[in-house]
């Protein structure tokens, strides 16, 4: 469960005065407080993160960073999604504090405590920044849905459940399938 931090309105530069072990994001202005991720959600990130890489450093396409790390799309807008790719021609966005401007894809793993505010908060700010690609990876469902923009707003691309794989638009050729990513047997 996020939970949110009472003051008038929070900005990067009070962001980075916190002097604590707590993970935050700033939603409009508002400091939430992230938990801790669950094993499970690890192990999914860091299977979507390898297979993510090890793709895009083969081809030579960019940069694939993960959580924790801030994106910063505005000084009250500042968030710390799972992974993130920066194509080749984005990289300047990537500085020593985090990536400022919108990465090419945001990959975010549905936890159960912060699904309203993934799926509906968290969407809304990717999609009015611009970020050209979204991944929803819901482990309960073991589901993977591909959102891509169009005309300024998310429409599906790619979608499997249980079984399957799912592709990205924004990093061509490439595939991703859930036997992979969940460790489902075959």
């Amino acid at each position: 469960m996020s939970v949110t931090v009472k003051k008038q309105k929070w900005t990067y530069g009070d962001y980075l005065q916190i002097d604590d072990n707590n993970r935050y994001e700033i939603y409009k202005g508002e400091l939430i407080m992230v938990p801790a991720p669950s094993s499970w959600h690890q192990r999914y990130s860091r299977n979507i993160e390898f297979l993510m890489w090890s793709y895009v450093k083969e081809k030579g396409l960019g940069e694939v960073l993960y959580a924790p790390l801030d994106v910063i799309f505005t000084e009250d807008n500042v968030y710390q999604p799972d992974i993130v790719f920066v194509s080749k021609e984005n990289m300047h966005i990537i500085k020593d504090r985090g990536v400022f401007g919108a990465p090419d894809l945001i990959v975010e793993i549905i936890s159960p405590g912060t699904a309203i505010y993934d799926v509906v908060d968290k969407r809304e700010i990717y999609e009015g920044y611009g970020v050209k690609e979204l991944w929803f990876v819901n482990p309960d469902e073991k589901a993977v849905e591909v959102l891509v923009l169009k005309d300024g707003v998310y429409k599906r691309h790619s979608f499997a459940r249980k079984k399957g794989e799912v592709c990205s638009q924004i990093i061509e050729g490439f595939k991703a399938d859930l036997k992979d990513v969940f460790c489902i047997d075959k």
